[in-house]
């Protein structure tokens, strides 16, 4: 795949040039078609079928400037319902819009169809949409670039082109099938088969060889990469070998530059990366290679595609191969995070909430549901679950969202806690202390402009490790991160309150906490889940509905789309 120096397509008109030259005005309106359908496709030597986006995966790229909006038409020509959620779009005022199954509407059923209204506000970079729907989004995803407004620019020195690198996992089998498997029985879900670049497995996967995914460079020339973590279950170190390169953006929001040779990225989240081809025209690897620190079975291959310098030269039997750290380097995985900062700058403001009305306090474990017998697949023959403050989360069978404005019954209940009910040493010797969550689908009320802070404290129950937690709705500022038990009294004095990165999802250190805060200033019903794919569907996830407020203006927006699925 050629980086050429293109212009980007929006929506059904309009083209933008990376010199400056301005074609064609885009309209502040898109136009999408989405048809889901089974698409067969064949890598590591394996023919399948798989749900797809017009036959394509990864899925279609969305183009839009800040602010606007972009209308998606859904039809599933598949065979099971499902939605989609546009990852990190705050979407104001519009939850009806955010997608996630039974949280804000109910799955589109095989042959129906529905549009979704897609509301752009500050968000500016690269974010991405999925499948929210069981694990379709390891098929069904693409990403959406997010151009400044016409008139500004970025905050940066011009790039030459651009070229989106999406992360993913390919499964040989079935997909819905593995996860309805592991459903069943209550065991933990087979690991995937590959990661992959843009679709592709690349070196050194089994028939993959002839098929890596190549981007081709101009010596001297500056490329924006756009680099998206579809994954569903890994973090991921990333690098191209003999190539240092700056991170500028992360989650469609501006970052202080970092130089660096490799990123550690999690499933969810995005990283605009700018890369100087200055090194002898040549081919060069790039790789991204799993960081995982927990004892659970996890993929433990490589994914790799080329870049490939345009120009006379001999290419090499063996491309450079990147040294990317150590698939449970903690501290480089540490070494990197804790260089973000936001930007903070007078074109790119930050606004930090430094008095909070809400607290809450949120222990995020791996746990285990009781089976007669030890009659399940799971540790000790229970069932493998997941929860946040001990209670592992129940989507309903109608979603949420009508529940709440038509004031349903017996669909939710709103008495979340807002700190553990249980106090235990979190990271020490946990013994059984609640190994056994309840299960409930409890939420959080929050008041329309309360100054929220939320500290998630990983817990050393069931098996320890990272979780990315993501948040609908918003974009928050991670404050501060640290390991072993959060402390009330000195914890708080390490938080960066000056410029901390703006962010849609975060990673819990392992055996630590990070804290968020951000202003409850988007009224509806939004889903916070980890975004490891098994702890999501083991539960690890709650709702939080923010109240309207006093106007029109700060009140959900009141126009019900006329087809939104129905629960059946």
């Amino acid at each position: 795949m050629e980086l050429n120096k293109i212009g980007l397509l929006f929506g059904f008109l309009g083209f933008l040039f990376l010199d400056g030259l301005l074609l064609c005005t885009a309209k502040n309106v898109h136009h999408y078609s989405f048809i889901l359908k089974e698409t067969n496709f064949t890598r590591l030597c394996t023919t399948k079928s798989m749900f797809t986006v017009n036959g394509q995966w990864p899925g279609p790229t969305i183009h839009v400037r800040k602010g606007d909006t972009a209308f998606v038409n859904v039809h599933n020509d598949g065979n099971y319902g499902v939605t989609i959620h546009w990852h990190g779009v705050k979407q104001p005022r519009n939850p009806w819009s955010d997608g996630p199954e039974n949280i804000t509407q109910c799955p589109i059923q095989p042959g129906k169809n529905f549009t979704y209204e897609v509301i752009f506000s500050d968000e500016e970079g690269t974010l991405w949409w999925h499948a929210h729907s069981d694990w379709s989004r390891a098929t069904i995803h693409g990403a959406i670039v997010i151009l400044p407004e016409n008139g500004t620019t970025y905050p940066f020195p011009k790039p030459y082109a651009e070229q989106v690198l999406i992360l993913a996992e390919w499964f040989n089998g079935d997909v819905k099938e593995l996860i309805d498997n592991a459903t069943a029985t209550g065991a933990d879900p087979d690991p995937s088969d590959a990661y992959a670049i843009n679709g592709q497995p690349g070196f050194p996967n089994n028939c993959s060889n002839e098929t890596t995914s190549r981007f081709r460079v101009q010596y001297g020339e500056t490329y924006l990469l756009r680099v998206v973590h579809a994954g569903m279950n890994e973090e991921m170190f990333f690098g191209i070998a003999k190539h240092n390169f700056t991170v500028v953006a992360q989650d469609a929001s501006y970052i202080k530059p970092i130089t660096t040779d490799y990123i550690m990225i999690t499933p969810g989240q995005t990283m605009d990366i700018l890369l100087v081809a200055d090194q002898d025209p040549s081919y060069y690897y790039i790789t991204a290679t799993p960081f995982f620190d927990s004892n659970a079975p996890y993929d433990n291959s490589n994914t790799s595609a080329i870049l490939q310098y345009v120009g006379n030269y001999t290419p090499p039997s063996s491309p450079p191969y990147p040294s990317l750290p150590n698939t449970t380097d903690k501290d480089a995985a540490d070494n990197f995070t804790t260089r973000i900062r936001a930007l903070a700058s007078s074109e790119h403001p930050i606004n930090v909430p430094t008095e909070i009305d809400t607290q809450i306090f949120i222990t995020v474990s791996v746990n285990q549901i009781l089976c007669a017998n030890g009659s399940c697949g799971g540790p000790n023959g229970n069932r493998l679950s997941a929860s946040l403050n001990n209670i592992s989360f129940l989507t309903p069978t109608i979603d949420i969202l009508q529940a709440y404005y038509k004031n349903l019954s017996d669909v939710f209940t709103k008495d979340f806690p807002n700190k553990p009910l249980y106090v235990f040493n979190y990271t020490g010797d946990v013994g059984d202390n609640t190994i056994y969550p309840s299960q409930g689908t409890n939420v959080t009320i929050i008041d329309y402009g309360a100054a929220v802070e939320i500290v998630f404290q990983g817990t050393n129950v069931g098996n320890a490790e990272n979780h990315p937690m993501h948040l609908h709705g918003f974009s928050f500022y991670l404050v501060g991160t640290g390991y072993g038990n959060f402390n009330e009294t000195t914890s708080p004095e390490t938080y960066n309150l000056e410029d901390p990165p703006e962010v849609n999802t975060i990673g819990v250190p392992k055996n630590g906490w990070a804290t968020i805060r951000f202003i409850a200033n988007n009224p509806g019903v939004w889903f916070m889940h980890c975004h490891l794919e098994r702890h999501a569907s083991w539960g690890m996830a709650t709702v939080i509905i923010v109240k309207n407020g006093p106007t029109n203006e700060t009140s959900v927006l009141p126009i019900l789309p006329d087809n939104l699925p129905i629960c059946s």
